[in-house]
């Protein structure tokens, strides 16, 4: 038996703004975690559900949230980061879009990482440890700090 999509949207609709209102505290954001969950379903067009309607529609709009969580997170560090700026060399909105899309993207190809790979990223490009001072404080060699490094590069020059 085919999915119904208008029976899903119709009967399941109201239900999932309302319950995404419960967590996002906004209706206008409800409302758009709410389409883009429906979008999302019809993008990839089931032939049958895997789960009853409102158990799928659940964890696909909890993900989405999740993703808006993430986005505005990211948004408010990067305020953060350009509050002192004079107004003259503030970045623009669309510099303000590139950077979010570009963290949001390698925070995604990070976290598909090994985790040791992640720590060691982490420390060399955003702590601003040296190679050498990583091996030492996590106990491996140069070179393995080198390898975890140059994964992490080549997957996010991959994903780029």
């Amino acid at each position: 038996m085919s999915v119904n999509y208008d029976r899903i949207y119709r009967d399941h609709h109201g239900w999932l703004k309302n319950w995404l209102r419960q967590s996002t505290h906004c209706s206008e954001q409800a409302a758009e975690l709410a389409h883009d969950t429906f979008v999302r379903l019809l993008t990839r067009r089931y032939q049958e559900l895997e789960e009853p309607p409102r158990a799928m529609l659940r964890r696909v709009s909890r993900n989405l949230l999740i993703d808006h969580w993430r986005r505005q997170e990211v948004e408010r560090a990067w305020l953060a980061s350009v509050e002192h700026l004079p107004e003259s060399e503030y970045p623009s909105p669309e510099s303000r879009l590139l950077v979010i899309e570009a963290v949001l993207q390698i925070e995604s190809v990070l976290a598909r990482l090994p985790v040791q790979t992640q720590r060691i990223f982490a420390l060399s490009q955003f702590e601003g440890m040296k190679q050498q001072a990583i091996a030492d404080q996590l106990g491996i060699s140069i070179n393995t700090v080198r390898r975890h490094i140059q994964k992490a590069l080549t997957a996010c020059i991959l994903a780029g």
